[in-house]
């Protein structure tokens, strides 16, 4: 049973990473075109339910949430990509949002294959640190934070795109919603991923005094996760206090999201801490 939980994990990382490159291109060809936008979408529910295959495989054969290392959390962020998108879609009718959004899942899945090798990817045991219900809470408070963060960057250069060739008046024609649609669905994701963000630094500082014995020790992720939040709170007071809207928020919307990637791939992999394992 475990090595067939093992190899259904192991395939199913090779099928999603097949299926958002192809629901990848396929977006970007129908953003070119008036058609092939619903069966991206397609693809993407496909690849969603095969992410979804893999974290319960993982889940079996761990005996827990696989959200205790880099490889189970790219994995769970991917998958919180890709439902917020889904749903972005969805509920907003943006049929081109996985043009700009699906090459992230895709990235991350192709950096998962080619540097962590699902298929000799073991179970390890859990530090005593992880050994709190806090790191369910935190964790997955941070992948929807991120994941929202993703879809926001995605939205950002949807809307610099846009306004990129009305004022150039070029002859290339994008299936684009108008600017103001990205800027406000944007300001919404935003809102919801900064509500997420809020709670992972909370959940976090509880979770370190269980573990530590003290709230903040200004940890490399702990400083960092503190500039991503500064950063998104400043997007929100400048957009509600200064009416920043348009360039300026979708640059920092852009700007949250690379602090994001730098809190996970920088802190993890370059500045050693207490969450080096994570």
């Amino acid at each position: 049973m475990y090595q067939a939980l093992q190899s259904i994990e192991t395939y199913s990382i090779y099928v999603i990473l097949i299926i958002y490159f192809l629901a990848m291109f396929v977006y970007w060809l129908a953003a070119r075109a008036n058609r092939g936008a619903k069966f991206a979408y397609v693809l993407t529910v496909i690849g969603w339910s095969g992410n979804t295959v893999a974290l319960i495989a993982r889940t079996m054969r761990a005996q827990r949430l696989p959200l205790s290392n880099g490889y189970e959390f790219i994995i769970a962020f991917c998958w919180a990509i890709v439902l917020i998108l889904l749903y972005s879609e969805f509920r907003f009718k943006l049929k081109m949002l996985g043009a700009f959004v699906m090459p992230i899942p895709f990235l991350l899945i192709s950096y998962v294959i080619m540097l962590m090798e699902p298929s000799k990817t073991a179970i390890q045991a859990i530090p005593p640190a992880l050994k709190s219900y806090w790191l369910v809470f935190h964790v997955i408070t941070a992948i929807l934070a991120y994941g929202a963060f993703a879809v926001s960057f995605g939205l950002g250069l949807m809307y610099i795109l846009k306004t990129y060739y009305e004022e150039n008046v070029l002859k290339v024609e994008l299936r684009l919603p108008p600017a103001m649609v990205l800027d406000e669905l944007s300001y919404k994701i935003i809102i919801f991923g900064f509500s997420f963000l809020t709670l992972v630094i909370i959940t976090g500082a509880i979770w370190a005094n269980y573990a530590w014995g003290t709230y903040w020790s200004w940890d490399p992720k702990e400083t960092w996760s503190l500039i991503t939040w500064i950063i998104y709170a400043g997007y929100l007071h400048a957009r509600l206090m200064l009416e920043w809207r348009g360039k300026r928020a979708a640059w920092l919307a852009i700007l949250g999201f690379v602090a994001i990637l730098f809190t996970f791939f920088g802190v993890n992999y370059l500045l050693p801490g207490l969450h080096s394992y994570a």
